[in-house]
């Protein structure tokens, strides 16, 4: 079973190498790698093609202006070729070396799973021994999703037949594409998946969703609009309600 990871990049020299290197490190060998680039002017693409001969021809990227960050991610699953599929951020990497293998023995177990999901938690930039927020997926059901719950989204690999019979990253969101995908697959679609007790992904703080003031209102706004568009009630106070369970994941650490 070939899986395919798409790692979308911009100016992402600082980081791209820890990605790059946690993708080399996996036990399962069949992984076809993606990386697309929005056109970097840094280093980015100098330091992928200096990790190219390692890969032994599974590392395969473009470089060019796109529309964004969820647009890159449909192009590297349209450009993609594996059964399964999994997205890992420049700024990230995985947390353990047998991730992959973990995933494909899950599928293979149980060929009705649409997809699997796991756990990921987050460092400061150069403390990676320090983890200031752990996110678990366990206690998540589709019916949460009216108060802006979601599985981990860097933990998550579907089937390819899950995007081809369902779609792929609405380009209407600036930050919260990723949550329209978990609220169409898991409430509208019904997917089938399973939790994986297992931390998939190392994240870096500051990400787009939690940058400002003005983005946590903006993806508090497009989550509300994700929920809608598929049919499940929820408003700008249900949505909130997140942050309340949020200081827990953060309090467990201290």
């Amino acid at each position: 079973m070939k899986v395919s990871i798409i790692t979308a990049s911009f100016n992402s020299a600082s980081t791209i190498a820890d990605t790059i290197r946690s993708v080399l490190n996996q036990t399962y060998p069949d992984i076809e790698y993606w990386v697309i680039d929005g056109g970097s002017s840094d280093r980015t693409m100098e330091i992928v093609r200096e990790y190219e001969p390692q890969f032994k021809g599974r590392l395969h990227y473009v470089s060019e202006k796109d529309k964004g960050i969820y647009d890159a991610m449909n192009k590297g699953i349209r450009m993609s070729t594996g059964e399964v599929v999994g997205i890992l951020n420049s700024d990230d990497y995985f947390t353990d070396m047998h991730v992959v293998e973990n995933v494909v023995k899950a599928l293979n177990d149980n060929r009705a799973l649409d997809a699997v999901y796991g756990d990921i938690h987050f460092i400061r930039d150069g403390k990676p021994d320090k983890v200031v927020r752990y996110y678990s997926s366990a206690s998540f059901r589709p019916w949460k999703l009216r108060f802006g719950f979601m599985p981990a989204h860097p933990s998550f690999y579907a089937r390819r037949k899950v995007y081809e019979e369902n779609g792929l990253y609405a380009l209407d969101y600036k930050i919260a594409a990723d949550y329209d995908m978990m609220v169409r697959l898991f409430y509208k679609a019904r997917i089938k998946a399973r939790y994986l007790k297992q931390d998939f992904v190392t994240m870096r703080t500051g990400g787009m969703s939690t940058k400002n003031v003005q983005n946590r209102l903006l993806i508090n706004r497009e989550d509300v609009k994700a929920c809608r568009r598929y049919g499940l009630y929820t408003n700008l106070f249900f949505i909130s309600l997140k942050y309340l369970f949020k200081v827990f994941e953060f309090r467990r650490i201290g």
